[in-house]
């Protein structure tokens, strides 16, 4: 009997607290959904679930100095509002107010709940609903949803922890340890020693910045990466932009970018030591030819098989020539009292240690899923045009592009979404759900690329197919072209009654 009252009352605080659909954050994919559903689904209802106390997702997490866009606002910002500022890339700050403006202008906000993280989704076949359990952070209470369709823009990595190998002798250090995702808002680092382990985009950011109040900041890396220098405003972007409107001129700026971005990285691909050789002898002219660029700044890997770095208007090379930033290229021995120990017996003194080591990737927001109360093994799934995975229905999960801008995917992942619910509505269906057949092979990982992150956890991730729609094609144009001008019905994707 107090088992049947305690169903009855779950049952009744999920039809209380139901939605047609969930939005899972509210981040830059999130609220480019929102607004997707509200112009081309208006028949449904919607909530936005978003863990934390703003919007912005990584861009109110990330408080460390000079935190930047590492892709131009014009393919990263969003394809219904124009990014007016001159600079193409953008500070923390200035994304966090451009994000505000779009829920503002949109009615969004109304569409948000926050500080409500979900912990658990189930999903029911007979009933074609998902149930979740909802941890209120304001309160510690869990609460109870449903929804039809569950719709994941929560990122890619754990938003507790960032990454950091195991380092010998770590509690020996007497100064200040720090991960860029937990920087402390009053940390003081005037003329203090300053060495940061990483040489990827976090840290090529955190070292300029950092420089001019430092008494040294130190660039401690495994092995070189590839840098990218460009200005950070352009003069033909502007041209283009003061001789129209703001949305014809933001639409003429963000194609040029989306076509020579696409351009470059098809010739890299193609081309890869001639573009080697080319991004080398880019940074050969910044820092003149008596730097040691084949020790420091010369990849053992082609490039595209990790991602590239932008320092804009060639920030980071400036602050090596003023002395105030060096780059070490070398392996950790042992952290010391002083700062760390290197293999080769040479020891850099810190007065704070940055380790600025990566993210921890993680798909599905960290959420516990069952499917029929099954638990989904996500690595035992095939990623279908990737944003879905084979045999779970009613799920979508925006994954960005990593040779392009991430809104670029997310945009396109919310336009196909839409699409596939009015579709479903159409057919009169209670769900959908991508089926691999017997002639699609799980055959590669889910993404193709070198980088540390990746490679930790490729094997908790989900497989590319052997073919279409079941590869990850990271080519936008491709992808742009199925979405809006082909069919979104193929042999592999079902749609289905409840029971």
């Amino acid at each position: 009997m107090v088992k049947c009252l305690a169903s009855n009352k779950i049952k009744k605080e999920m039809e209380m607290n139901h939605k047609d659909v969930f939005i899972v954050g509210a981040g830059i994919s999130g609220i480019g959904a929102a607004y997707n559903l509200q112009q081309t689904c208006p028949q449904k209802t919607f909530t936005i679930l978003e863990g934390r106390e703003n919007i912005g997702g990584t861009w109110d997490l990330f408080k460390y100095p000079g935190i930047r866009s590492d892709s131009d606002m014009h393919t990263m910002g969003f394809r219904f509002k124009p990014w007016t500022d001159p600079k193409t890339i953008a500070d923390g700050p200035s994304i966090i107010k451009y994000l505000k403006e779009a829920v503002k202008e949109n009615n969004l906000e109304e569409k948000i709940q926050f500080q409500k993280k979900v912990i658990s989704a189930s999903w029911n076949t007979s009933e074609a609903l998902w149930s979740l359990e909802v941890e209120d952070q304001a309160t510690n209470s869990v609460e109870v949803m449903s929804c039809n369709i569950l719709y994941l823009c929560g990122g890619y990595y754990n938003y507790d922890e960032g990454y950091t190998p195991e380092f010998k002798g770590r509690n020996n250090f007497e100064g200040q340890i720090i991960h860029p995702q937990q920087w402390p808002e009053d940390l003081n680092y005037s003329d203090k020693k300053v060495v940061v382990i990483g040489s990827g985009a976090t840290a090529v950011t955190i070292i300029p910045s950092m420089a001019e109040k430092v008494s040294h900041i130190t660039m401690l890396q495994r092995s070189p990466t590839y840098y990218m220098s460009a200005p950070d405003q352009s003069g033909l972007d502007e041209f283009l932009k003061r001789f129209t409107t703001d949305k014809i001129g933001y639409f003429l700026v963000r194609w040029k970018n989306i076509l020579l971005g696409r351009f470059f990285v098809s010739q890299v691909k193609k081309k890869p030591l001639k573009y080697k050789e080319m991004l080398i002898n880019g940074v050969k002219d910044l820092l003149g030819p008596d730097y040691d660029i084949d020790k420091h700044f010369t990849p053992k890997y082609m490039p595209w098989d990790q991602r590239m770095c932008l320092v804009p208007n060639g920030d980071m090379f400036e602050a090596i020539n003023s002395g105030k930033a060096s780059v070490v290229t070398d392996t950790i021995n042992e952290f010391t009292t002083k700062g760390i120990m290197l293999d080769s017996g040479k020891e850099l003194e810190a007065d704070i240690i940055i380790t600025a080591t990566g993210l921890n990737m993680r798909l599905l927001n960290g959420i516990d899923i069952k499917i029929d109360n099954q638990t989904l093994d996500i690595s035992e799934k095939i990623q279908y045009k990737t944003m879905m995975f084979s045999d779970v229905p009613n799920l979508i999960a925006t994954f960005g592009y990593t040779t392009a801008s991430w809104t670029l995917g997310a945009d396109l992942t919310s336009e196909y979404a839409c699409k596939l619910i009015n579709l479903l509505d159409k057919k009169g269906m209670d769900y959908f759900c991508p089926e691999a057949g017997e002639d699609v092979a799980a055959d590669s990982d889910f993404l193709d690329l070198t980088s540390g992150y990746i490679q930790r956890v490729a094997h908790t991730l989900p497989k590319q197919g052997s073919k279409d729609p079941w590869i990850n094609t990271q080519n936008y144009l491709k992808d742009l072209f199925q979405v809006r001008f082909k069919s979104i019905e193929d042999s592999d994707l079902k749609f289905k009654k409840a029971g």
